[in-house]
């Protein structure tokens, strides 16, 4: 008995981002939503930065011009958010413990 397998097809159709969830539609049917929490850049982007998004890396990927952000479907599908570091920047906390260290 064979098992018919269809053909998935992991490019992006459509990307939506609220106020809590990046939502992307795939070319075979399949939608894929995450929590905006797991791309701090998307979540610290105005509505306006959000909405102009492009579909990039032969249709596997979306690039967000404003934001400098670039995501791939197959991390989407894996659930992996992005890494805890990608964003952060220099507190007056930190800067001090690097003085502290040269010193």
């Amino acid at each position: 008995m064979g098992i018919l397998a269809l053909s998935a097809d992991e490019r992006v159709r459509d990307v939506r981002v609220s106020g809590d969830a990046l939502t992307v539609d795939l070319m075979d049917g399949r939608t894929i939503s995450v929590p905006l929490v797991w791309y701090p850049r998307l979540l610290s982007g105005t509505p306006k930065q959000r909405s102009n998004w492009k579909v990039c890396a032969a249709g596997y990927g979306i690039h967000w011009p404003d934001l400098d952000e670039d995501l791939s479907t197959e991390g989407l599908l894996r659930g992996a958010p992005a890494p805890a570091d990608s964003t952060r920047r220099p507190t007056n906390r930190s800067k001090r413990r690097r003085k502290a260290r040269r010193a």
